[in-house]
């Protein structure tokens, strides 16, 4: 998807801000693999309107370079950038406008799904990334999505997702191709909302590029579910999967 195009970059935010706790719990999951290594400069690859940018450059006291191909969304993260540690410049993972061997960790939220060539972008990551540095994928994947809170109300996004998202074979296959090793895959839970009626909330801000897709009476169908269910009783705090594989 060609965000510029889209009215997403605006509403990215609104629907995909978690809060510092779901920050908190992907700064200290990428920890636990860097622990006593020097982290001097970080690539957050497709960075969006850097929602993980700022975190990472204030958890690990690190330079952070984010790259995207949409100038929305970069010009959204540049209105909001408050570190000086963090810049932002234009680019696809499958030319990455950074010298060889000059970044020692790579991070990369749900990015991958959108790469044009993830195996031309894991060559890139290998080039750019300095011997003994670490890539952290955070991303969806096909095994996750029956266990995606919003599939259930929205049953036209579940082939768009099948077509979309990788296997989690995939994701690796791709980086081990490129000259990494596996160092961990793990599913990580993380609460999105405190219920259905805020979900519904977050979901109609417009933030999602699979939602964005469905045709308007469907969208419509689905946002009216989540808020029966929620006038219903059935409020309990909106968890989602997410993958984390690590390679270096």
């Amino acid at each position: 998807m060609d965000y510029d195009l889209t009215d997403i970059p605006a509403a990215y935010d609104r629907g995909r801000n978690h809060g510092a706790e779901a920050l908190s719990l992907w700064m200290n999951a990428v920890s636990v693999h860097v622990r006593g290594k020097a982290i001097g400069t970080i690539l957050d690859l497709g960075c969006g309107t850097g929602r993980f940018s700022e975190a990472l450059a204030v958890h690990f006291d690190a330079d952070v370079l984010g790259i995207d191909p949409s100038m929305k969304m970069l010009d959204r993260a540049r209105e909001k950038r408050s570190d000086g540690r963090v810049r932002y410049a234009r680019g696809r993972a499958e030319a990455i406008p950074v010298t060889s061997e000059s970044v020692d960790m790579i991070f990369m939220s749900m990015s991958f799904h959108h790469f044009i060539d993830s195996q031309v972008a894991a060559r890139e990551c290998r080039r750019v990334l300095r011997e003994r540095g670490s890539t952290f994928v955070r991303t969806g994947t096909r095994e996750q999505i029956p266990f995606y809170p919003y599939v259930p109300f929205f049953p036209a996004s579940r082939p768009i997702l099948d077509q979309l998202l990788p296997t989690t074979g995939r994701v690796r296959e791709v980086f081990e191709a490129a000259g990494f090793r596996t160092v961990q895959w793990e599913v990580i839970t993380q609460t999105i909302a405190s219920g259905y009626r805020a979900y519904a909330d977050k979901l109609a801000a417009g933030g999602d590029s699979v939602l964005a897709s469905l045709p308007q009476h469907e969208l419509r169908a689905g946002l009216d579910a989540l808020r029966v269910h929620a006038i219903a009783g059935d409020n309990q705090s909106i968890v989602e999967p997410i993958d984390l594989f690590v390679f270096r």
